[in-house]
């Protein structure tokens, strides 16, 4: 049995896989090649079954998202190292041999993320993790790269190797046994920040994630939900304030919640301003959302909750008072 497995979850993606799959198969001679299938409905098992056999399938019952999805199809998988990738991910030469080296020198690495490009503006950063996550003290994920809407060009300053607080789910490679060990990602997420949420886990654990530019991928992004579906925004918000309750530490929860309740306020109320009053019925139904799974979610937390976060100021203030763009 090979070291690595390199998994891609896929639902409705036949154009995606036919597109992208070719360079995971050209490039990962040293991986098994899998495809969880979340009960699509169009020709992608055809498509994998006829163009790409080497491609091992893993059919789930129904589409449980992202998190669910991988949890259920990750049972049957037993490789040492899970790479996690979105279908609408290209890769490159050689891609694999940096990150498994990080995983061979340290034992404590747990998590590890390649540099993260736009597929459609290749000297660019992607928005979804770029050159390595971080998270301020009020939980607003920003990357090395990309903060908020702003992002960077890739002009080499961030090939290198360092401890992030998260990895992005676009291409997120984990160990299996810390998989397993943190019962994978939490379902009730559906999908998105459920990443960020087990990289906290990760590290309330004792484990380091880490950020390898030596390592490239192409990211296409909003392959399954586009930023403009209020669903993501649903998501987003809702999930965002679940992981606070999960993870703070007990003298941090309340305040930041607080805190955040409000801003979230600010954003609906800016979805107005700009016309988009889906996104903004999307906000005020995300704390319901929240609400609706407080208790459930408080019950999940832990002893061992900390926090590794950016400490000067929030990003928000240092974005948008400050107009601080890039990361420094």
């Amino acid at each position: 049995m090979k070291k690595i497995a390199v998994v891609i979850l896929n639902w409705n993606g036949t154009h995606l896989l036919r597109e992208f799959l070719p360079s995971v198969l050209q490039f990962s001679k040293e991986a098994t090649i899998y495809v969880i299938d979340n009960a699509s409905t169009d020709t992608s098992i055809s498509l994998l079954e006829e163009e790409f056999p080497s491609v091992k399938i893993i059919s789930n019952k129904e589409n449980f998202g992202f998190a669910r999805g991988y949890n259920e199809g990750l049972q049957f998988i037993d490789e040492d190292i899970y790479c996690l990738i979105n279908s609408d991910v290209q890769v490159t030469p050689n891609w694999l041999d940096p990150i498994l080296h990080l995983f061979e020198k340290d034992s404590q690495i747990a998590i590890v993320q390649p540099k993260i490009l736009d597929y459609k503006n290749k000297s660019f950063f992607e928005y979804a993790g770029a050159g390595g996550g971080f998270i301020d003290r009020l939980g607003y994920p920003f990357c090395r790269g990309r903060i908020f809407e702003t992002i960077e060009k890739d002009n080499g300053k961030y090939d290198d190797v360092i401890p992030i607080f998260w990895a992005s789910g676009a291409c997120f490679f984990i160990r299996k046994d810390v998989y397993r060990e943190l019962k994978g990602f939490d379902s009730d997420f559906f999908a998105h920040q459920e990443e960020i949420d087990l990289c906290w886990r990760s590290f309330n654990a004792g484990y380091s994630t880490y950020y390898c530019g030596y390592s490239t991928v192409y990211h296409l992004g909003g392959g399954t939900l586009h930023t403009l579906n209020p669903k993501k925004t649903y998501l987003n918000f809702r999930n965002s304030l679940l992981m606070l309750l999960k993870n703070l530490p007990i003298l941090h929860l309340i305040p930041v919640l607080m805190i955040r309740l409000l801003l979230d306020g600010v954003a609906g109320i800016r979805f107005l301003i700009q016309k988009k009053p889906n996104h903004f019925w999307a906000v005020l139904q995300s704390h319901f959302g929240f609400y609706k799974l407080f208790f459930k979610t408080l019950a999940k937390r832990t002893s061992k909750n900390k926090t590794n976060y950016y400490k000067k100021s929030s990003i928000v203030f240092h974005y948008y008072i400050k107009k601080g763009k890039v990361f420094d």
